[in-house]
């Protein structure tokens, strides 16, 4: 009996490694998921532009708006009339600007811009534009032609200008600058060289003043304002990690990690619960077979610990996820002729 219940217990053990060897989540606290398979579309003009990168909704709850390939912003007006126009940096052109085999994307995102982040001013109804080449830019109530606020900071251009966001009681706006060496044509050789030359500035509207909050910064790319308005969180991209920024308190003007993440982040956004939700453009170690599955995004709670995930097929990799009162989530994409709407179940 002593001898066979020895081998029980061994073999008991050799399973329990076994689990911990490969499966590693198994042990772990469980995290809620939803899947996003299904989902509305909310289809592009055919045939003209593609990747609405970022999300954005108005202070009448309009939209959504959304940056696209060749430069503008669009607005989202219902199934009847679809998107139109609503703002475009200096110098657009809709002939030169419409990308062909013959004028790929990389060349007239230069001439044109490319809108990479989007955050409404709800008391002033300004919509600030994080454009990849053309530096912050800022629109007035109605839109129109946009107003290139800052395309340089201390002497030295902003080369892939890409998250953005608004503190809304005192206006100021907090965006990234992803690298002083590479455009957002060569954004993958950010990632490649470990580019460390990120960095994260503040434009106070009133005084039109720019601060660089931090620079050093590896691929840093979305950047949210929390709740309490003491500090940011921003996606450092390269290395699959948010950093949280102190501009409030005895830790004001330093930053620290606040999460790993399990994929390359992009924009960050409220999750209208004191947390955030982090679109993840592709996962760290993910495989081009096997299940036609992988993360979307992950909602991490204020205090930086991933509570919730979203799935969904392979041939989406959103950049945004905006989570909205009524239960729906609307998916950004840089690729995807569409804007995504997941309603949760």
């Amino acid at each position: 009996m002593g001898c066979t219940m020895s081998r029980l217990v061994k073999a008991t053990i050799a399973l329990v490694i076994l689990v911990l060897l490969f499966m590693p989540g198994a042990m772990a606290a469980t995290v809620a998921s939803f899947n996003a398979t299904r989902s509305q579309h909310l289809p592009l003009p055919r045939g003209t532009v593609r990747g609405p990168k970022s999300v954005a909704f108005d202070g009448q709850g309009h939209g959504p708006y959304s940056g696209v390939s060749d430069g503008r912003v669009l607005k989202w007006n219902g199934e009847k009339l679809g998107w139109t126009t609503y703002t475009h940096g200096p110098g657009y052109d809709s002939k030169l600007c419409m990308a062909s085999r013959l004028r790929p994307e990389t060349a007239t995102e230069s001439r044109c811009g490319r809108p990479l982040g989007l955050r409404f001013h709800q008391k002033t109804r300004d919509l600030y534009i994080a454009d990849a080449y053309k530096g912050l830019m800022r629109v007035g109530p109605g839109g129109g032609e946009a107003t290139v606020l800052v395309n340089e900071v201390d002497g030295v251009p902003l080369r892939f200008t890409n998250g953005v966001d608004v503190d809304q009681i005192t206006g100021q706006v907090y965006f990234t600058d992803s690298s002083m060496n590479y455009p957002r044509s060569q954004h993958e050789m950010v990632t490649k060289t470990g580019d460390s030359t990120g960095r994260l500035m503040r434009y106070d509207p009133r005084t039109s003043d720019v601060t660089v909050l931090q620079a050093g910064l590896t691929y840093p790319n979305g950047v949210a304002v929390s709740t309490d308005r003491s500090h940011l969180v921003v996606a450092s991209a390269g290395p699959c990690k948010l950093l949280r920024h102190w501009i409030k308190g005895p830790k004001a003007g330093t930053y620290e990690p606040f999460a790993d993440l399990p994929g390359y982040p992009d924009n960050v956004r409220p999750d209208r619960r004191g947390g955030y939700w982090v679109a993840l453009h592709r996962e760290k170690n993910e495989l081009p077979f096997g299940q036609d599955s992988h993360l979307l995004a992950v909602r991490v709670s204020a205090n930086g610990k991933i509570v919730e995930e979203m799935t969904g097929p392979k041939s989406v990799r959103p950049t945004e996820i905006m989570e909205r009162d009524n239960g729906k989530f609307y998916m950004g994409s840089v690729e995807l002729p569409y804007v995504s709407v997941v309603t949760r179940k």
